[in-house]
């Protein structure tokens, strides 16, 4: 009777052990993250592009929550590391904020990109469409959550919108606690939003805290799919510009990239730039271009037969892609 009650405890025991191994952790391994070509995920429509021979990509760092099992075979890979789940959420930041917020930092990166090329071959801003394009939305302002980047205002309190002053002007006048009935197109769909006035995290002034600029003149879709946060920014503007661009800046190589851009084309430090090298080599990239901000972190990595070419502006990038040296 003992021996099969030991028995029974026994199975017990292995079973919970195993069972244990498979429940998530608060652990996430973090690694490289499959590169993806741009030119393919981005559409402009009513002017003429230009393909180009070879192929441009970005980089991109995967993270998954881990059981016991999984942190175990993190730890054994040498490109992986298992972080805490605290690195990755801030306390009082859940998953679903992170998203929601890698999300708006992705649109951002969009618009800025589109912003600093259209800037620089064509006669935007000051040619552009009717309204007054949404490039950011402040987090815990008024108009967070009811509106998005990527919107375009055409309405504010039945005053028709034509232009990013306009917006601004009638958004000034308005007194604070207005409840403002906001029209904005997003894509092929119109909605109507009510927004108060009121006040931004670290500011006194009445606002609804949407930071606007010109619509563009024609239409430009980049679709990003599953991937969020501001590090594509670089290379949605270096494949928009080669899009409308004649020439090729790839001639013919696989050119990877990372860095976030703004609307001056001034190219900002990310995380994970580690990570993001090891994904470029893996895809075959003949070049990859990195924030100049973050070349100290990649002291010591494997890099193989990939060059990396440390860049501060959306021009410097563009100036290393069509010369044989690299930027120092």
């Amino acid at each position: 009777m003992r021996r099969a009650v030991r028995a029974a405890g026994f199975v017990l025991l292995i079973g919970g052990a195993f069972a244990i191994g498979w429940f998530p952790l608060p652990y996430y391994a973090v690694g490289p993250g499959p590169a993806r070509e741009v030119i393919p995920l981005i559409h402009v429509e009513g002017v003429q592009t230009f393909p180009a021979a070879g192929h441009l990509v970005m980089t991109t760092v995967r993270f998954t929550r881990v059981t016991a099992v999984g942190a175990l075979a993190a730890w054994i890979d040498p490109e992986r590391a298992v972080v805490g789940e605290r690195v990755l959420y801030p306390p009082g930041f859940t998953p679903a904020d992170e998203e929601r917020l890698a999300r708006s930092e992705m649109d951002q990166s969009k618009i800025d990109a589109a912003v600093v090329v259209l800037s620089e071959l064509t006669r935007y801003p000051e040619r552009h469409a009717d309204g007054a394009l949404i490039e950011v939305v402040g987090p815990g302002c008024p108009a967070d959550g009811h509106l998005f980047a990527g919107d375009v205002i055409t309405r504010i309190d039945g005053e028709r919108i034509d232009s990013r002053e306009e917006a601004s002007r009638v958004l000034h006048r308005a007194p604070a606690g207005d409840r403002l009935a906001i029209v904005v197109e997003s894509g092929d769909r119109t909605r109507t939003v009510r927004v108060e006035k009121g006040r931004c995290p670290g500011t006194d002034r009445p606002l609804i805290g949407v930071s606007l600029v010109e619509p563009f003149p024609f239409d430009i879709t980049i679709q990003s799919g599953d991937v969020g946060g501001p590090s594509a920014g670089l290379m949605w503007a270096i494949g928009l510009y080669d899009l409308l661009t004649p020439g090729d800046l790839t001639d013919g190589r696989t050119i990877a990239g990372t860095g976030a851009i703004d609307v001056e084309g001034k190219i900002g430090p990310i995380g994970g730039v580690r990570d993001k090298v090891v994904a470029a080599r893996d895809a075959g990239a003949d070049i990859l271009l990195v924030p100049r901000g973050n070349l100290k972190e990649l002291r010591g990595v494997e890099r193989g037969d990939l060059r990396v070419i440390g860049v501060s502006t959306f021009d410097q990038s563009v100036a290393a892609l069509r010369s044989s040296e690299t930027s120092p």
